[in-house]
């Protein structure tokens, strides 16, 4: 079966909270992250501004390893609403900038028409293998809030690209984004008030996907739990999805990846092996810290190297070199 990867950018006011999201290297940053992620992930450079997306320690995008691995593969950037439209090729579906979840996250019918849009694109990819990822720094905020909200018992279940989960403050938003909210709550309420455009989105490519035969793979970590929760609160069977994720978030004692899943009913969960400690650059064994995680679908990516028995490392290594000019950064 022919294979596609998805990525679904948006953003969301959750990742400007001080402390909430290191995914760029101040909070107000972190609304270009997405843009720049999928325009570097295209065209082998970001478009919007000259900087490939790091933390504020200079540790590298997932987008990067997603990049040096995935190259041969199709890939297709689903716009679900970002703060600023990445400047190539994509398909949007009509969504908008998330804001700050404890004042109300996006207009209903904003939810709506992303969820009737998404499904049919869905819908109108399969056959395809589908493997979908995400980036929206502040998304393990939103999952968590999202999860809450459809009835898990989530609080303090999700992951962080930090290697020191803030999940306090967290929780402490989340707790106030979902106390104007009767739990549990339908699929379009929960992303409204306190989610994002891009979890639903996923979850409604997803739904439309499996409705038409097609494998569905969700390609992240906990974020993912709350697609496919958002995805079974649709009428989705969570037992067709597959989840593919990396090592890095399996074995995060901050986080509960296969509780999560577990409870949302995902069964089918693959991740990558791969470990970047014997890597020449600071910024690559950062990894192995508990820096970053996931993302851009790269824990996919590596996961379909490894089974193709490609040399992870080297791949990796080689496209670190090429952006930052032969290794002069991050050393």
């Amino acid at each position: 079966m022919d294979e596609l990867l998805l990525v679904v950018v948006g953003t969301t006011d959750v990742s400007t909270i001080p402390g909430v999201s290191i995914a760029g290297p101040t909070p107000e940053a972190t609304l270009y992250t997405p843009t720049l992620d999928v325009e570097y992930l295209v065209t082998g450079r970001p478009l919007t501004l000259d900087v490939i997306p790091v933390t504020p320690t200079g540790i590298p995008t997932p987008a990067l390893v997603t990049r040096a691995l995935a190259k041969g593969l199709p890939k297709l950037v689903v716009d679900a609403g970002c703060k600023y439209p990445p400047k190539i090729p994509v398909v949007h579906l009509g969504g908008i900038h998330g804001g700050d979840i404890k004042r109300g996250a996006l207009p209903r019918e904003a939810v709506e028409r992303l969820v009737e849009r998404g499904r049919t694109l869905g819908r109108g990819l399969a056959p395809l293998r589908l493997a979908i990822g995400e980036s929206i720094p502040g998304g393990t905020t939103t999952a968590m809030a999202q999860l809450v909200a459809l009835g898990y018992d989530a609080w303090g279940r999700t992951s962080s690209a930090s290697p020191h989960n803030p999940k306090e403050l967290k929780i402490a938003i989340v707790k106030e984004a979902v106390s104007r909210l009767k739990i549990p709550a339908d699929a379009v309420t929960a992303a409204a008030e306190v989610g994002d455009p891009v979890h639903i989105s996923v979850a409604a490519i997803a739904l439309g996907a499996v409705e038409e035969g097609a494998e569905v793979i969700l390609a992240g970590g906990t974020q993912m739990a709350a697609a496919a929760a958002l995805y079974k609160a649709l009428g989705g069977d969570p037992g067709r999805l597959t989840v593919a994720t990396t090592r890095w978030i399996v074995e995060d004692r901050s986080a509960d990846f296969m509780g999560l899943m577990k409870e949302v009913g995902v069964s089918r969960v693959v991740y990558s092996n791969a470990s970047f400690a014997a890597s020449r650059f600071e910024g690559l064994r950062a990894y192995e810290a508990g820096y970053v995680k996931e993302g851009v679908a790269m824990g996919y990516a590596l996961w379909r190297a490894e089974r193709r028995g490609l040399d992870v490392l080297r791949l990796v290594e080689e496209e670190y070199m090429r952006v930052t000019k032969a290794g002069g950064a991050g050393r």
